[in-house]
């Protein structure tokens, strides 16, 4: 027998009434989606624009073009899922699941980026420190170490991402309360990118991963509280998302500044 709390919420989250309650509910994901676009855009303007100076100044190589098209693939996710909440709060239930086609392509491509990216940054920067002078040549050391650990990060990033979004796209028809929560969740695994780059927040890097999992939970808050709220219970969602990022999130503990993964990975990362 379902409680009252749950009573007054449908499996699909179709808001009921016209007062402020089914207002939140109805338009709760478009503002998540929005968030999660200002977050990109505070946390990696203002870092692109500092790297660019130094790419004007000789002091970093050229941005690969691995880099250009997973930003492209990223940007465009970001607006398939605006796009995609907003048809669901206006109603344009058709026009979202036809859109929704995109996403299957999209998400994969996005991971495969995100993949070919990380051995991509490290040639780069290798190609570039053999022709540099000799104090830019003498950071390479200590960048193949910082970012040997961050690839544990963008890997761990991607396999969530599209653990998430599969399991998001299966509820898509028989649990849409599930798809759409899943979908906002994993969009927000890769955002400690983003997140990392924001100077005016505290972050544990480079000596222990803490905050990548920590200033995420900022970002779900929102959408979290408002289901607790609602629904008088934690949404199956959650658990779902805590199911994929607490493993994956021990593991990276236990792997950062391991010597076996400096050992293992180089090889596989930068040869």
């Amino acid at each position: 027998m379902a409680t009252r709390a749950e009573a007054a919420i449908p499996l699909d989250d179709n808001p009921v009434g016209d007062g402020f309650a089914a207002f939140v509910d109805r338009w709760i994901f478009v503002f998540m989606a929005a968030m999660l676009i200002a977050v990109v855009l505070i946390g990696f303007i203002p870092d692109s624009l500092q790297k660019i100076a130094e790419v004007g100044a000789g002091e970093r190589p050229a941005f690969p073009i691995q880099m250009h098209l997973h930003a492209v693939l990223m940007g465009s996710w970001l607006l398939l899922l605006f796009t995609q909440t907003i048809l669901m709060a206006t109603g344009k239930r058709g026009l979202h699941m036809q859109l929704g086609l995109l996403g299957m392509v999209l998400a994969p491509m996005l991971v495969v980026a995100g993949v070919l990216l990380v051995p991509a940054n490290f040639a780069s920067r290798i190609d570039f420190a053999q022709g540099a002078a000799p104090e830019v040549s003498a950071q390479l050391p200590g960048f193949l170490n910082f970012m040997t650990n961050i690839a544990l990060l963008q890997l761990r990033a991607g396999f969530c991402f599209l653990v998430l979004v599969i399991l998001g796209l299966h509820a898509r028809k028989h649990d849409p309360s599930l798809h759409k929560r899943l979908m906002i969740l994993a969009t927000i695994v890769p955002m400690p990118a983003a997140l990392d780059r924001m100077q005016f927040l505290p972050h544990s890097l480079p000596n222990s991963p803490l905050t990548v999992d920590l200033w995420p939970l900022f970002l779900i808050a929102p959408m979290f509280v408002w289901d607790l709220y609602r629904q008088r219970r934690i949404h199956r969602a959650y658990w779902y998302w805590l199911g994929v990022i607490a493993p994956t999130g021990i593991l990276l503990n236990v792997m950062w500044n391991s010597e076996w993964w400096h050992r293992v990975a180089p090889p596989i990362l930068y040869g």
